[in-house]
């Protein structure tokens, strides 16, 4: 009885023991396929084609409008708004562009470039050119402008008057306002000194005055 008890408890560790083996096999060939997968979509070589200016206006597959002047392409099986830096092989010149549609299906061809991307690394005059992919994940936006620095202005603080109630104007104020009485009475005396009689006169005029 024992040696059948021992036997199958020898069968059910083997099973055991396959069992996690095929699962670790399983782990490793999903661990290593993604590996690769990922490595093969970091950077891809093929051939890339490009749209001809009569394509303008036409709508993509993420529902935008194309347009010559754009720096966009056309992938297979990137997400739309990857953005992918494609090298030209032959001659070393690259650009950044974002995916937007879907294509090219040709045997052979990895990417189709606008027009304007196309003329940036030089494959007008060849249509098509060998070209080196590499996902940008720093998202660089295509044609940035240059951030402007603006210098810090520096504001002075005026200094206000200890007393608030009196501010500095209103001693300018009262000399301009001693002036114009001063003015008054200088005319006034000059008025009585060309007419002496007007005092006389005034006094006839009142019989009400008392002549000492």
């Amino acid at each position: 009885m024992r040696t059948a008890a021992t036997r199958q408890h020898s069968k059910k560790d083997a099973v055991q023991n396959k069992r996690n083996r095929h699962c670790i096999m399983l782990c490793v060939t999903l661990l290593l396929s993604f590996f690769f997968f990922t490595t093969a979509h970091a950077q891809q070589r093929g051939k890339a084609t490009y749209y001809s200016k009569r394509a303008t206006g036409a709508r993509t597959s993420d529902g935008s409008r194309l347009h010559h002047d754009s720096l966009t392409c056309a992938h297979r099986t990137y997400p739309f708004g990857t953005m992918l830096k494609v090298t030209n092989l032959s001659n070393g010149k690259s650009v950044v562009v974002k995916v937007t549609d879907r294509g090219p299906f040709k045997r052979g061809r990895i990417i189709d470039l606008s027009y304007r991307a196309a003329r940036e690394i030089g494959m007008l005059s060849a249509g098509v050119a060998m070209v080196e992919l590499q996902v940008q994940k720093d998202n660089i936006v295509p044609l940035k402008p240059e951030e402007i620095k603006f210098q810090p202005i520096e504001f002075d603080m005026a200094e206000m008057p200890e007393d608030n109630l009196h501010p500095q104007w209103e001693p300018q104020n009262n000399a301009t306002e001693k002036k114009s009485t001063a003015k008054q009475t200088a005319t006034k005396q000059q008025t009585s000194k060309q007419n002496p009689m007007s005092k006389d006169n005034e006094h006839k005029k009142d019989p009400h005055t008392k002549t000492r």
